[in-house]
């Protein structure tokens, strides 16, 4: 039995290449090429994840591994299915014709649901599960929320053969954006760019005060930058921070939740940030180049309010600085620039210079760090190159397969939502609870998101979110921009928020320290998470430093005051109560009262 076990995993490891480059060149073929039918385009996009999720993790059981390899053959048929039927499927306007139209879009819909569940757990799918009971089922409830009944043909041809459901713009958004994205954070971090965000880093701030936490701090932006995954921050940056950390005497629940919080806001740095803000794009219409800008004052307030807090807690405990042997040279940073900074001096180089799209703009970066992983230092030849760029293949092809289901079960929901017009019932009911109140609506709006975040990864709740609180929030009067912004980020707040605190479990993890203790400090170092989103609903300009640079530099400014003071009201250092609660008082009037270029 584990002889064929062993045999097994043989076969699937050398099968990994061939299927990983095949995703890495589709992805950037389609670039190039033109325009591709949709009915191409994403249901290819499917069929190249499913290996990933259902055959190439490890599982424990052999119902495990059958059932996945079954899923798999299904659903590489029915993606096949689609693609060879295309132009008949789009004379049929979403409506299934025959048994084998409702077995194919039933296979389609189980295979996506279980993609789902092994991929990210049952929140999501069971979530997707309620919708289609609705969509068959809602016609039946009284008052307000019940529809008039969709039949089935119509219901299920909507959602896996027209462009209303798995197919829609949602999946658009990650065969066309995400996975090129994702490939540039997958090659910068297999060769040197990785390590040398963590050189500069180290090189930058290892000297100061509390040095390894703000180390920490430092990579987990720059890494974030290019991962745009909370989880890849910590479990990467981690396994140098974390460990320094505790070298230098580091309470390990505060070594925890320094990475933890650090590592959050990788989903919020620009260039790359998560897969959510492509989807942003997609939902607002937006250059990716605008979405950028916007969120570039709100990230960097995030990372300053983490370094104020670290800073809070080394006057408390007085934590020194990293040991000179433990900090990169000069030297050492300088060689590793060039990893790093070629493929994002293209990126933005061309994104903002020219007139070429975000997507074309990563290709050619792609490309630039593609190359930069078979030369080492001084840009010679390098043994071992070769290698390098196959496993940043196989990451770029196995972090696009997981973005995949995520995006795919949430295409359900949101096809049955706009089917049904259940979003706009709900946005009704934010609008008559916050009785009619800005205010009162965003905070309904960040308890839902936190819920719903406790369950869902981040992009799959910011999509539900928005969709159903996004249009009560701007027909209460807030911009369509700010609206996805502050959902996006109150998305983020599970990730150190309890009971579900992801990043908190993973850094506690990795110490071995009890998670509450580590959660209740991650929540005050991680104040820029729960503030700045409101910060910049108070003050406009922190999202449009473009168009309005002098309001924005004022309420940057205002805003950073504010979360420097609110931290030492929060997070004592040996000052008196009342000096503290005065502190924490004139920040949140700093922060919220006048607000700055609206």
């Amino acid at each position: 039995m584990q002889r064929a076990v062993a045999g097994e995993s043989r076969w699937l490891r050398r099968a990994a290449l061939p299927l990983a480059l095949a995703s890495v060149g589709f992805h950037l073929w389609l670039i190039f090429s033109g325009l591709i039918p949709n009915l191409v385009s994403r249901p290819v996009h499917m069929a190249l994840a499913l290996p990933w999720v259902f055959l190439f993790e490890r599982r424990a059981g052999r119902f495990a591994r059958t059932s996945g390899a079954l899923l798999c053959g299904l659903g590489l048929a029915a993606c096949a299915w689609v693609v060879l039927r295309r132009e008949a499927l789009d004379a049929q306007y979403g409506a299934l014709q025959g048994t084998l139209q409702f077995v194919i879009a039933g296979t389609l819909i189980v295979v996506v649901l279980d993609m789902a569940r092994r991929a990210i757990k049952l929140a999501l799918p069971s979530i997707a599960l309620l919708a289609l009971g609705y969509g068959f089922f809602g016609q039946y409830l009284p008052g307000e929320f019940g529809h008039p009944g969709i039949p089935a043909a119509s219901l299920l041809g909507t959602l896996t053969i027209a462009e209303g459901g798995l197919w829609g713009p949602l999946t658009g958004v990650s065969v066309n954006v995400v996975a090129v994205f994702v490939m540039l954070g997958a090659f910068v971090g297999a060769g040197r760019g990785g390590t040398g965000f963590m050189a500069l880093a180290t090189w930058l701030a290892g000297g100061l005060r509390a040095g390894a936490a703000k180390v920490a701090v430092l990579a987990s932006a720059l890494f974030g930058s290019i991962s745009g995954s909370a989880s890849a921050n910590v479990a990467s940056t981690g396994a140098i921070t974390l460990p320094a950390m505790r070298r230098l005497g580091y309470p390990p629940a505060l070594a925890a939740a320094v990475e933890a919080v650090a590592s959050s806001g990788g989903q919020i740095m620009p260039p790359l940030m998560g897969a959510g803000a492509f989807v942003m794009v997609e939902l607002l219409g937006l250059r990716y180049a605008d979405i950028m800008l916007a969120a570039l004052l709100p990230a960097l307030l995030f990372f300053w309010c983490t370094w104020v807090g670290v800073d809070r807690f080394a006057r408390a405990l007085g934590l020194a600085a990293m040991r000179r042997e433990d900090r990169a040279t000069g030297a050492e940073v300088r060689a590793s620039l060039p990893y790093f900074v070629v493929p994002f001096g293209i990126l933005l180089g061309v994104l903002f210079l020219t007139s070429y799209t975000a997507q074309f703009a990563a290709a050619w970066a792609i490309l630039a760090a593609a190359a930069l992983l078979f030369v080492g230092p001084g840009l010679r030849p390098e043994a071992g190159s070769g290698q390098r760029f196959l496993q940043g293949c196989i990451d770029a092809a196995r972090q696009i397969a997981g973005i995949a289901s995520i995006i795919l079960c949430a295409g359900i929901v949101i096809g049955v939502l706009n089917l049904t017009g259940l979003g706009v019932k709900i946005t009704s009911v934010i609008v008559g609870f916050s009785g009619g109140e800005l205010w009162a609506a965003l905070l309904l709006t960040a308890l839902a998101c936190l819920i719903l975040g406790m369950e869902v990864p981040t992009t799959a709740a910011y999509v539900i979110c928005v969709s159903v609180a996004g249009p009560a929030l701007q027909e209460l009067g807030l911009p369509a921009l700010h609206a996805h912004l502050f959902v996006f980020w109150y998305a983020l707040l599970s990730t150190i928020t309890p009971p579900v605190c992801g990043t908190v479990f993973i850094a506690a993890g990795m110490l071995e320290t009890p998670w509450v203790p580590v959660a209740l400090r991650a929540m005050r170092l991680g104040l820029g998470l729960y503030l700045v989103p409101l910060a910049f609903i108070a003050n406009p300009a922190l999202v449009h430093p473009a168009t309005a640079p002098f309001g924005a530099l004022l309420a940057l400014a205002k805003t950073g005051a504010g979360l420097w003071l609110v931290s030492f009201g929060l997070i004592g250092a040996g000052e008196r109560l009342p000096l503290r609660a005065a502190a924490l008082a004139a920040g949140l009037i700093a922060i919220f009262a006048a607000g700055v270029g609206g």
